[in-house]
């Protein structure tokens, strides 16, 4: 007989409108028996770690028209890009024991009914596994695809990068710095400034709730313009950057955090300068580059083995404190990748 165990699970309790709060999500207790469907190929895992991203915020809101994503239901768990360990599986290509990350559930145990193409091995164990919630999993893969796929710099380029000690900003400065390109950051607080100069080795990095003038902090960070803007802020600093780009300049939009809680969205004043200065603005699905996953992670391993990459994460202990953790990615209360450890294997 399958052992039935308690699972504790974090739900949306209703949608959200404007900023969310904790009181938007409640964790709960379940049964859940540790086996498959007889027949199936379904997978059972046992989460380890579970990741914390902006666009989850978008999945709390009822859309009348189909987001990108699929809106979460009120009652039913939470789910996001995890760590796990398989406890069962009626899938060949998995076994009891594989060490996997992919889309699972912000719960104890999860049921993963189909497993290809959601789950992955994890190839390089020597790393920590909380890696594969962001430098290894979807947030680096994310800064890969957008910088070198849509951006496609070039060495000598200036680069640009908000939310820049965030998830995927860190490592879109360290790749541009790999690639040879003059990298500026900005971020929310002057602790945050020091880490890209200190520990990502950005060339400068400005705090930009301290800029009266966005603009002016840009001209006075990049004289001769931008090359490359990878924007995941959107509003008020996409507004600033379109001056200050060089004739031909790329915008890759990867997110927009500082309009995902606005009733009603900022608007931007400054796209005259998309047609006076032959700009390309762009924005892009991680989901366009899940085919070069295994490239990417080969090659990223081999920077943070070469000490070339280094990773900052945030993490938090337990379940009861995942929608806290969320929710503090809008107040830019974390410092790097925010992840929540469930279990230690």
């Amino acid at each position: 007989m399958a052992a039935v165990v308690t699972n504790r699970r974090v739900i949306l309790k209703r949608y959200v409108t404007g900023l969310p709060s904790e009181d938007d999500m409640e964790v709960v207790t379940a049964k859940t028996t540790l086996a498959v469907p007889a027949g199936s190929e379904a997978v059972m895992v046992k989460n380890l770690y579970v990741s914390c991203d902006p666009y989850m915020r978008g999945r709390m809101t009822r859309h009348e028209v189909p987001s990108y994503v699929p809106d979460y239901v009120p009652g039913e768990v939470i789910t996001n890009c995890g760590v796990m360990k398989v406890v069962s599986s009626g899938h060949p290509d998995f076994k009891d024991g594989d060490l996997v990350w992919g889309v699972t559930g912000w719960e104890e145990y999860t049921l993963v009914n189909n497993p290809k193409p959601y789950l992955h091995k994890i190839n390089y164990p020597e790393f920590p596994l909380s890696y594969y919630t962001g430098v290894l999993g979807i947030a680096g893969l994310t800064a890969y695809g957008g910088f070198f796929e849509v951006s496609k710099p070039k060495k000598g380029d200036y680069v640009f990068v908000s939310a820049a000690s965030g998830a995927v900003g860190q490592i879109v400065g360290q790749l541009a710095k790999i690639t040879g390109c003059y990298v500026v950051g900005s971020a929310g607080s002057d602790e945050k400034v020091k880490l890209l100069k200190t520990k990502f080795g950005f060339h400068d990095a400005f705090n930009y709730k301290k800029e009266l003038d966005l603009e002016g902090a840009l001209k006075r960070c990049f004289p001769d313009g931008i090359d490359i803007y990878f924007d995941n802020v959107g509003g008020a600093m996409l507004d600033a950057v379109l001056p200050n780009m060089r004739i031909g300049g790329k915008i890759t939009i990867c997110g927009m955090i500082s309009q995902y809680n606005l009733e009603r969205p900022d608007g931007v004043r400054n796209l005259f300068y998309l047609f006076a200065k032959s700009l390309r603005m762009e924005g892009f699905l991680v989901s366009n580059y899940i085919a070069i996953y295994h490239r990417y992670e080969k090659e990223m391993a081999g920077y943070l083995r070469e000490g070339k990459v280094v990773y900052v994460e945030d993490i938090v202990e337990g379940l009861e404190v995942a929608p806290a953790a969320l929710i503090g990615l809008f107040t830019g209360r974390n410092v790097g990748k925010q992840l929540v450890t469930i279990a230690r294997r």
